[in-house]
């Protein structure tokens, strides 16, 4: 198995022992995002839209670093700290996905890292 590491500094660098995100032949496991603006590497500013979106973002800015977009994405797990938020990023997702949308968990938790209120991470498929 080849594995190749994908890197972009369009998105937060990793903020622990991993990559962004990790190509093996067709399929991409993009690593969790949060929040973070690349460069600042703090929390957007904002409400969970805000949050949301900035995630997407990032999310799409290592999509495309592996040659991908978010329309190859198969797979995503979000994460929330609260539940409530649930219609708030569903909105948002919209916005990034066209139908028919990528197969999908939300998961509740605890909390997450740097005080975030929603992490996605998301597996490609190229063609």
């Amino acid at each position: 198995m080849t594995r190749e590491i994908i890197s972009t500094a369009k998105a937060p660098q990793a903020i622990g022992p991993y990559s962004q995100a990790v190509r093996t032949g067709s399929t991409v496991y993009l690593s969790g995002q949060i929040p973070l603006v690349p460069g600042t590497m703090e929390l957007v500013n904002g409400d969970i839209a805000a949050q949301a979106r900035q995630v997407f973002e990032n999310l799409r800015a290592v999509a495309e670093a592996a040659g991908g977009t978010l329309g190859n994405a198969v797979k995503l797990t979000i994460y929330l700290t609260d539940f409530s938020h649930f219609p708030q990023v569903n909105e948002v997702m919209t916005q990034y996905f066209d139908e028919p949308y990528p197969a999908r968990a939300t998961v509740g938790v605890a909390q997450l890292p740097k005080g975030s209120q929603v992490e996605v991470d998301c597996v490609l498929v190229l063609g």
